[in-house]
């Protein structure tokens, strides 16, 4: 493991835990160059689960994406990170579990606009103008109606 600080190729795992409710494992590390420590993650790798976006093209599956997505629409709201995280998690497992290869943008987004729902109006709203793209306040104010209708 090269060392974040220095370059150097070695270190010592100090402690070791299940992360991400044992998705991944934390791994406390010290330098054998500099002695500084720093901390790595490490996640079973499955099998690439592709992504289809709207026009077409095909990309691996990036966590960090959907993730920035929520923190952005949960942006100034009392959303703990901790949930956005579980959401993230949640989405990837299932993906993993599926035997399909291969998932549309649309069923992501829909899925992250389903949990938002659940957890925060405010952030689900957010991220539906961005997501499905409202052109005008007319489709902006249907969302809003149907959201209403809800409660």
């Amino acid at each position: 493991m090269k060392c974040p600080y220095c370059g150097f190729l070695e270190s010592r795992v100090i402690d070791s835990r299940p992360a991400d409710e044992n998705s991944s494992i934390r791994r406390r590390r010290e330098c054998l160059g500099c002695m500084r420590r720093f901390t790595s993650y490490e996640r079973v790798e499955g099998l690439p689960a592709m992504v289809v976006k709207k026009d077409g093209r095909r990309q691996s599956f990036d966590r960090e994406k959907i993730l920035a997505g929520m923190v952005r629409a949960c942006e100034k709201r009392p959303v703990p990170m901790a949930k956005l995280e579980r959401i993230v998690i949640d989405i990837e497992q299932d993906l993993q579990n599926s035997s399909e290869r291969e998932i549309y943008t649309s069923e992501i987004g829909q899925r992250v606009m389903d949990e938002l729902r659940k957890i925060d109006q405010v952030a689900y709203v957010r991220f539906a103008s961005v997501y499905r793209q409202f052109k005008d306040i007319d489709s902006f104010m249907t969302e809003l109606t149907k959201l209403l209708a809800e409660r």
